[in-house]
């Protein structure tokens, strides 16, 4: 059973501070059986992959006046996912994008470009020098969702973005 330390950032943004670095502080000092439990005024979508490639998942809820509760737990496989998907029941990609060695923010504007000329349900698979953090409101915003994480070598970051419905 995974015991869930408490962090709750909601302190440090309203001071103006940022609270990632605290995060990955908190989430470095947990042990094989702990699970981090966070609290904040928004969703923090781009933490759900950040902590999805260091093997955690996550279930979220709203908690009332626009705060989140998420619970990281560790799981047994790396992957940053979104919406809880699972790769399994993902299409092959249809598009590869090799976007390593290129400067931000040209790998999430070749991304997001590369979405528009995509059909809904359709996956592309891309290749980063680095976990995109910036890309992951984007591409929730537009609709799509992802799954990614760190090669064994933990050089190249794999990205699975599956296109979703037009708006």
């Amino acid at each position: 059973m995974t015991h869930y330390v408490e962090l709750d950032v909601r302190p440090i943004l309203a001071t103006g501070g940022e609270p990632f670095g605290r995060i990955m502080e908190t989430v470095a000092s947990l042990g094989p059986e702990e699970g981090l439990r966070l609290l904040a005024p928004f969703q923090p979508v781009p933490l759900f992959a950040a902590l999805g490639s260091k093997g955690f998942t996550h279930q979220d809820r709203e908690i009332g006046g626009g705060d989140w509760e998420v619970l990281f737990t560790p799981g047994v496989e790396p992957t940053a996912t979104a919406g809880g998907v699972s790769a399994a029941k993902w299409p092959s990609p249809l598009m590869r994008l090799d976007n390593r060695g290129l400067m931000p923010p040209e790998p999430m504007v070749k991304v997001l470009g590369a979405t528009e000329a995509m059909q809904p349900g359709e996956v592309m698979e891309v290749l980063l020098d680095r976990e995109p953090s910036f890309l992951f409101p984007q591409l929730a915003e537009r609709g799509h969702e992802w799954l990614g994480g760190f090669d064994s070598g933990g050089v190249t970051y794999r990205l699975f973005v599956r296109i979703g419905p037009a708006s």
